[in-house]
């Protein structure tokens, strides 16, 4: 038989994590170096490896229901080659370090499972529920696998230049950023986008790290609420500007 096909061969590499191609997540294992990758997310896998739901914390279930943010995991370990994809979306291995990483949950595709993951909130001008409240902090030293809709932007945030990302649009950044979430409204309706320019929710970074961006944006809750009248519009409140509540964990 013959055919285009067969020029899509099994990728080679020495590397722990290699991608086949830009949509397909190569990981090899060797039996004492499981990995946690998001449940359904195995396409294809060579040799001895066997598949386990994650165990989820007390903590960790409080933490996803109250805010919907989490992980649904598995664990994955043996001895062969595994292949993880989903919906197409182009896959990008990032090395975690000791400043850390803050991701939306949803767009995490594998990562070590030496590394450490829970639910932070991001501090908000207006202590709304809605896209970027909560987001997912991941720290200590490993790979991490992200999934984004086409080829993302990486901008650098310096202290003397800093990064304005629509909430939307933001998929990653360095956890030691300062970071806010805002609209760039004066009006006393700021659940509602802006005029018909058709931008709604911005996350501010300040400091010196990184924020990727997709070329993608999600609709946000077009009914968000506003905290507890005016005192959520001043800042005030758990989730409010002056709450001091800025990677704090959530509990």
């Amino acid at each position: 038989m013959q055919s285009p096909l067969f020029t899509f061969n099994d990728s080679q590499s020495q590397e722990r994590y290699s991608l086949q191609n830009k949509q397909m997540l190569r990981v090899t294992l060797e039996g004492h170096d499981d990995i946690l990758a998001r449940k359904g997310t195995m396409v294809a896998y060579q040799g001895l490896v066997e598949f386990d739901a994650e165990y989820q914390s007390n903590n960790q279930a409080r933490a996803r229901a109250y805010t919907g943010e989490g992980l649904s995991l598995m664990r994955c370990h043996g001895q062969g080659t595994v292949y993880f994809a989903n919906l197409a979306q182009h896959i990008h291995v990032v090395d975690v370090e000791q400043d850390g990483l803050t991701v939306d949950s949803s767009y995490v595709l594998a990562m070590d499972s030496s590394l450490h993951h829970e639910v932070i909130a991001v501090d908000s001008l207006y202590g709304i529920s809605g896209s970027g409240k909560y987001q997912l902090n991941i720290t200590g030293r490993g790979k991490v696998a992200l999934m984004t809709s086409g080829a993302p932007l990486m901008m650098q945030v310096t202290p003397d230049k800093y990064v304005n990302c629509d909430a939307d649009a933001i998929v990653a950044w360095s956890t030691g950023l300062r970071v806010q979430m805002q609209a760039q409204t004066h009006s006393s309706g700021v659940w509602r986008r802006r005029g018909n320019t058709g931008e709604g929710w911005e996350l501010s970074f300040m400091g010196s790290g990184f924020a990727l961006v997709q070329p993608s944006e999600l609709l946000p809750p077009q009914n968000a609420q506003i905290g507890s009248g005016l005192a959520a519009q001043y800042g005030m409140g758990q989730h409010g500007a002056r709450a001091q509540n800025q990677g704090n964990v959530w509990s």
